[in-house]
């Protein structure tokens, strides 16, 4: 069985004076503080959540 394809979010932005459902969205993403990283898996749902707060993360490819 192959590998699942994942990706390391860090969030670099902080969620203070932001709209509630951007701050949802980083809870979502398990991050919480600035400068944590979360390993999660390459799927649609993923990249669409990191698209709504790309402002407030860094993604890197695995």
């Amino acid at each position: 069985m192959a590998a699942k394809k994942t990706i390391k979010v860090t969030q670099i932005g902080s969620p203070i004076g932001r709209p509630d459902v951007q701050r949802a969205t980083l809870i979502g993403l398990g991050l919480n503080k600035m400068y944590k990283t979360r390993e999660l898996e390459d799927t649609p749902a993923v990249r669409g959540m990191i698209k709504k707060v790309e402002h407030l993360v860094r993604v890197e490819e695995n």
